[in-house]
C-alpha cells in the first residue's frame, strides 16, 4: 500500500489504535522548558510518578529568560522561580538540563537540531506550538499542552487523533532577495491562518529541495500559523549531512542502520493527500505583514488590500488596521519603524545573522531605531563571533544580545512599547504579542536589516543591489 511520508512515520509509532478515537502514539523525543513544564512535574509528584524515560527528555531555559547579563542572578522573581523549578525537576528525574550559561543552552527549537536530538522519522513533542520546526528533518513534531507534557513524562506516549494530510508544492526559482521566511509568509497569506486546520502538511517541490536545512526549519516552524498540526519535509542528502557527527546523532554501525531507514522516508509515488496546493516560486517577493495575524501579509511592493476585497470578516479587518494605524490601499514601503528584532525559533540561526550582516555591512544603524539581535543559542552566538559577523554588526552600531526567545513573546524584559512599530523576524504579530499595545510587522532577516539601517520599511533588494 502506498503511503505518504507522514503516514510512514505516524503509523510506525502507533502503540494502540482506539476505535472511533485517538491513537496512542509513542514519542521519541520530549523537549521541555521552564514555562510549560513546572505544573506537569507537580502533577507527577502528586501521583508519586517518576519520568519514565528521562534519557528521551531534554530541558533548556529559553522563554522567560533575560538576554543581557545572564551571568548575574535573574532579577525577575517569576523567571527566577521558573528557572529554578526547571533545574530541580530535571535533576530529580535524571533529565539533561541546559540552563543559562550552559554551552548547549538556547531556544528549544534551535538547540534540538544543532545537537543532533532531532532526527528523521522521529516523533517529537514540546510544550510550545512551534515544535513543528523539527519537521524539517522528516520528523513528526508538534506542540502539546501542559497536561499532555505530564502524560509524555509519565508514559512516553500521547493520545492524538490522526490529522488529515496536505501537500504544499512550490516549484520554480525564487526571485532575488526572497528567503524561506518569505516563502512561508506567502503561503500563509494565500491559505489564511486557518487554511490548514486539521491537517499535517508536507512541503514538496523545487523550492524546498533547494532550500538549506535552516531555511526548511523556518518554513516548518510557521506551519502552525496557518492552522496546521505540523509540517514536514522529506529528508535528503542535506538532512543527513547536517545531522552527521552531531552530539546525539547515531554513530558508527548505528549511523549506517539509521541511514538505511531514513532513506525510505519519502512519499510513495501513488500515495494520495486529502488536499493539495501548488504555487509558483516566481510569484513570491520579499513579504511583510500589515495586520494582526500572520495571514495578513503581502509582497513588500504591494498595497494594503481594500476592505471590499476581503472575503468575510470585514469588521475584524478594519479593527486590525485601526490597531496597526494603517489605512486601506496604503503602501508599506516608507512606513516608519521604531524597533527591529532578529531572533526567535523562526529566524535565530546563523544563516539569519549572515543575511542580516549582508545588508548592514558598511552601513550604520538608523539613529532612531532600537535593534535587538538575539542568537538562538550559544552555538549560534559563537559562530557569529568566529565568522566575523559580530565585527560587522559592531562597526554598523549594533550590539549582540545573549540567547533566548526574547521579544518574540514579550514574556521577558524585551518588550516593544505601546504604539511603537517593530519589524520582527519572529512568528506572530497578534495584538500585544511583543508587548501591550505594540505593533508588529513580520518579515525576513533581510527586510529587518533594511529597516534597521533606514529606519523605515524598505525593499531589501534595493540595498542588496548596492553590495
Amino acid at each position: 500500500m502506498s503511503k505518504t511520508l507522514f503516514d510512514k512515520v505516524w503509523d510506525s509509532h502507533v502503540v494502540k489504535h482506539i476505535e472511533d478515537g485517538p491513537d496512542v502514539l509513542f514519542i521519541d523525543r520530549h523537549l521541555i522548558h521552564e514555562v510549560t513544564s513546572p505544573v506537569a512535574f507537580l502533577g507527577l509528584k502528586a501521583r508519586g510518578i517518576k519520568v519514565l524515560f528521562p534519557e528521551k527528555t531534554f530541558a533548556t531555559a529559553d522563554h522567560n529568560t533575560p538576554t543581557i547579563n545572564q551571568h548575574l542572578p535573574v532579577e525577575d522573581p517569576l523567571s527566577a522561580n521558573q528557572l529554578k523549578a526547571l533545574e530541580q525537576n530535571a535533576n530529580e528525574n535524571g533529565i539533561r538540563h541546559w540552563g543559562l550559561g550552559h554551552e548547549n543552552n538556547g531556544i528549544v527549537h534551535v538547540v534540538g537540531p544543532e545537537n543532533g536530538i532531532t532526527l528523521p522519522g522521529a516523533t517529537i513533542v514540546c510544550g510550545d506550538s512551534h515544535t513543528s520546526t523539527h519537521g524539517a528533518f522528516g520528523a513528526i513534531a508538534f506542540g502539546i499542552g501542559t497536561s499532555e507534557v505530564e502524560m509524555v513524562l509519565a508514559s512516553q506516549c500521547i493520545m492524538q487523533p490522526k490529522p488529515k494530510k496536505m501537500v504544499i508544492k512550490v516549484n520554480g526559482k525564487l526571485q532575488f532577495g526572497v528567503t524561506p521566511k518569505d516563502v512561508a509568509l506567502y503561503i500563509i497569506s494565500q491559505l489564511s491562518t486557518s487554511g490548514a486546520t486539521g491537517y499535517f502538511v508536507e512541503y514538496a517541490g523545487d523550492v524546498f529541495e533547494e532550500m538549506s536545512m535552516e531555511g526548511r526549519m523556518t518554513v516548518c516552524n510557521l506551519s502552525i500559523e496557518m492552522g496546521a498540526r505540523g509540517g514536514m519535509i522529506a529528508p535528503d542528502h542535506k538532512t543527513f549531512e547536517y545531522i552527521k557527527g552531531r552530539t546525539f546523532a547515531p554513530k558508527g554501525a548505528d549511523w549506517d542502520k539509521a541511514m538505511a531507514y531514513w532513506q525510505t522516508l519519502k512519499t510513495d509515488e501513488e500515495a494520495t493527500f486529502d488536499k493539495v496546493f501548488e504555487f509558483d516560486a516566481a510569484d513570491i517577493e520579499p513579504m511583510i505583514t500589515y495586520g494582526t495575524n500572520p495571514g495578513m501579509g503581502l509582497g513588500i511592493s504591494k498595497s494594503i488590500p481594500l476592505v471590499d476585497a476581503i472575503d468575510g470578516g470585514k469588521a475584524s479587518y478594519i479593527k486590525s488596521l485601526d490597531y496597526m494605524g494603517f489605512g486601506q490601499g496604503e503602501g508599506m514601503i516608507g512606513k516608519k519603524i521604531d524597533y527591529v528584532f532578529v531572533g526567535s525559533c523562526t529566524n535565530g540561526r546563523i544563516e539569519d545573522f549572515r543575511a542580516f550582516a549582508s545588508i548592514v555591512k558598511g552601513k550604520k544603524k538608523a539613529e532612531d531605531v532600537t535593534v535587538w539581535l538575539v542568537p538562538g543559542s550559544h552555538k549560534v552566538e559563537d559562530q557569529i563571533k568566529e565568522e566575523g559577523i559580530l565585527d560587522i554588526l559592531n562597526e554598523a552600531g549594533f550590539t549582540l544580545r545573549q540567547p533566548g526567545c526574547s521579544a518574540c513573546l514579550a514574556m521577558n524584559d524585551d518588550k516593544v512599547p505601546a504604539g511603537k512599530y517593530a519589524v520582527s523576524t519572529s512568528n506572530r504579530n497578534f495584538e500585544g504579542r511583543q508587548g501591550p499595545g505594540s505593533r508588529t510587522l513580520l518579515a525576513s532577516p533581510l527586510v529587518a536589516a533594511a529597516a534597521a539601517v533606514t529606519g523605515k520599511v524598505t525593499d531589501p533588494r534595493e540595498l542588496l543591489q548596492l553590495v
